[in-house]
Parts: C-alpha cells; sequence; structure tokens
C-alpha cells in the first residue's frame, strides 16, 4: 500500500478543492492509502471527511504557498504520518518540508496565466527553476498551456506531466424536468440558450458575451443569455447589460452551488477568458452531457474544445465572431447534433474521473519507481 498525503493551501472550495475531491472519489483504494492535510477551518474538511479521508490541519497554511511558520508543523506531521509521497496543490512550504524529511514530492499546477516578466529572464528565472526543480520530484500540469507557463520559468521540461482534469458525468434531465427549468428561467418557445458559469472578474471576458448578445439581437436571433457566478465585475456587467437594453435576454442568476441544472437547461456552453483559464471543469460537465462551446482559443481551451469538431474555438476580445458561431450553433441542427455526439465521444476518451485518477497514480508510481 502506498501512502499519499494530499496538500492544500485552500480555505475555500475553488477548482484545486474540486480536483481533489474527483481524485478522492475515484483513486484506487486496494493500492494508494491517502490522506489530506488542509488549513484550519477548510471548506474543504467535510466533503473530505464524508468520503470517509482522513483530513489533519495545519497551522500558518491558508492561501498562502510559502509560509515558514508552517514548514516546521509540517515536518512534525509528515513525519508523524510517514507518507511515500506528498503531492502539493500550490504549496511550496509542504514541498519544502517533504524535502527535509527526504519524501517523494509531486507538485500540481493548476493555474494558466502569464509568469511575471522578472520569472523569466536572467537571475529570477534561475532562482524559480532551481527552486521548483529541486522542490518536487514530478510536477503535473493541467494543460499545456500551464507547462508552457512554468518552462519559461526555468523548470525542466522533463519533470513536467500533463494531465488534463477529469469529472464525473452529470445527469441527463428528463424532457418533463428541462420543461421545468425553462419555466424557471424564463426561456420562452424557441429561444436558445447559452451559459457562462464562471467568477465574475475582468479577465473572464463576460462583456464580450454580452456584446455579442447585443449583436445577436440585433440580427433577429432568439436566444437566452445566462450568467452564473459572482465577483468584482457584477456591478461594471449590470451597467452593461442595462446600457445594451438586454434586460431580458441576458440574465445573472449569482452564486450557483448546483450548475446540474443550469448545464441541463443550456444548448451550448461559452468560455470568452484571455487571462487566466487552466482546464476548465464547467466545460468538462457541459461535454459529459453532450452540449457543445464556443471559447475563446487561450490557456487550456484549446486542449478541450477541438475547432468544429466538438465546438468552436474564437480569438479573445472578439465579440463578432462569438456572435457567429453562436448563430451557426443555433441555426444549424444537424451540425450542432454531430458536435453533441463529439463532446460524449471526446469525454469518455479524455475527460472521466477515471481517466484522471489513473493518471496521476501512474505519476506516483513513476516517482517511486515502480
Amino acid at each position: 500500500m502506498i501512502k499519499v498525503v494530499e496538500v492544500s493551501s485552500d480555505s475555500n472550495i475553488g477548482g484545486a478543492g474540486k480536483c481533489i475531491l474527483t481524485f478522492l472519489k475515484t483513486f484506487d483504494r486496494k493500492s494508494f492509502d491517502v490522506c489530506v492535510v488542509l488549513p484550519k477551518k477548510s471548506l474543504l474538511r467535510p466533503e473530505v471527511e464524508e468520503l470517509g479521508i482522513k483530513v489533519c490541519e495545519a497551522e500558518h497554511l491558508a492561501e498562502k504557498s510559502l509560509d515558514f511558520k508552517a514548514v516546521s508543523g509540517l515536518i512534525k506531521l509528515f513525519k508523524e504520518l510517514k507518507p511515500d509521497i506528498v503531492h502539493t496543490h500550490a504549496s511550496m512550504s509542504a514541498r519544502i518540508a517533504a524535502k527535509l524529511c527526504g519524501i517523494k514530492t509531486v507538485y500540481t499546477r493548476h493555474s494558466v496565466f502569464p509568469p511575471p516578466d522578472k520569472l523569466c529572464h536572467g537571475i529570477g528565472k534561475a532562482i524559480n527553476g532551481f527552486v521548483n526543480n529541486h522542490t518536487a520530484d514530478r510536477i503535473i500540469a493541467v494543460a499545456e498551456a500551464a507547462k508552457e507557463n512554468i518552462v519559461v520559468t526555468g523548470v525542466d521540461p522533463k519533470k513536467i506531466d500533463v494531465i488534463l482534469n477529469g469529472v464525473e458525468p452529470l445527469v441527463p434531465y428528463s424532457e418533463e424536468r428541462l420543461s421545468e427549468l425553462r419555466r424557471e428561467y424564463n426561456i420562452e418557445g424557441g429561444e436558445k440558450v447559452a451559459v457562462m458559469a464562471a467568477r465574475l472578474n475582468v479577465v473572464k471576458g463576460h462583456k464580450y458575451f454580452v456584446k455579442a448578445a447585443e449583436i445577436l439581437k440585433s440580427r433577429g436571433i432568439k436566444f437566452k443569455f445566462l450568467i452564473a457566478g459572482t465577483g468584482d465585475a457584477e456591478d461594471e456587467l449590470k451597467q452593461q447589460i442595462k446600457a445594451s437594453g438586454l434586460e431580458n435576454e441576458v440574465v445573472m442568476l449569482g452564486f450557483l452551488s448546483n450548475v446540474e441544472p443550469l448545464m441541463n437547461v443550456m444548448d451550448v456552453q461559452v468560455n470568452c477568458s484571455f487571462g487566466t483559464e487552466a482546464t476548465s471543469l464547467a466545460l468538462l460537465e457541459g461535454m459529459s452531457l453532450g452540449k457543445p462551446a464556443v471559447v475563446t482559443d487561450f490557456g487550456g481551451n484549446p486542449g478541450v474544445i477541438q475547432n468544429g469538431v466538438n465546438g468552436f474555438l474564437t480569438p479573445t476580445h472578439d465579440a463578432e465572431t462569438l456572435a457567429k458561431d453562436l448563430e451557426i450553433l443555433f441555426c444549424d441542427e444537424d451540425l450542432y447534433k454531430r458536435m453533441s455526439a463529439e463532446c460524449r465521444r471526446i469525454y469518455k476518451e479524455k475527460f472521466t474521473a477515471d481517466v484522471n485518477a489513473r493518471n496521476i497514480e501512474n505519476v506516483y508510481m513513476a516517482v517511486l519507481n515502480k
């Protein structure tokens, strides 16, 4: 039995936390003994314990990659747990502690964003590369773009495994339930539904989604755009919707703890990110239901959506192309059916929770040379 300690610094349940939970639901319990280290009062704790997984809490871990106060406590904890592998999710403190204990380490890079220029050149790149190369035996990048971000900061590409995220499939709803949902969301007969489910930050590109709605309305297309999420761009987005006269066409739903109904009622999912995007879990969940997507060609999106196969790739900051591609999917039923079938096929082939778990387990075995 191989003992693995998963370490997260997250107090809330974000994308990394969801990935950890998915792995904990699907890992091979006959071969691996897994426990999780979290900050005190993390919202992940009850979710992890509900799966029957042991949780240990650590001081000075919350929301920080590196805090030297956390290192000594983690060293003591790792000596008690005696794991074969420490797998960290954005915690340099845990990597340092594991290395000081002589424990093999795996580090997952969950995000995609342009690294600071100072880490891409000269002494900054040399230091960053040295630290990361010496505190991780293997590095998992959740998208090719994430790997590229790491490599340009001096990390050895031979240490990096690209493992795309996986999700459990969503439950498809009956026609009766879908009719109820359409009434709940005030979706009228003949209206096609596009959804953006992402935090309301500028880099997520919601304003281009709203601009695309304005373009489609001018062309007489019948549609409903639904936006799920909260964030610092919320007020600006509401003003844009009102100024464009789109209150009936674009509806902001706020935070949703369960997006399964939304994913079922939509026809197309949209992702307009231009500043940070790895392998979107929402895109994968939509694909499990056979829902095509129109997404920007940024970050991890091209690793999920194949242009013209299971959706469309658009340039960033381009509402015109977004509107054009949405109109095609809304109006061409045969193309939509083909893309829907491709979504299900590609999901089953590449993005299930089981595929993801087996790939991670293979990294663990490689680290231990087994």
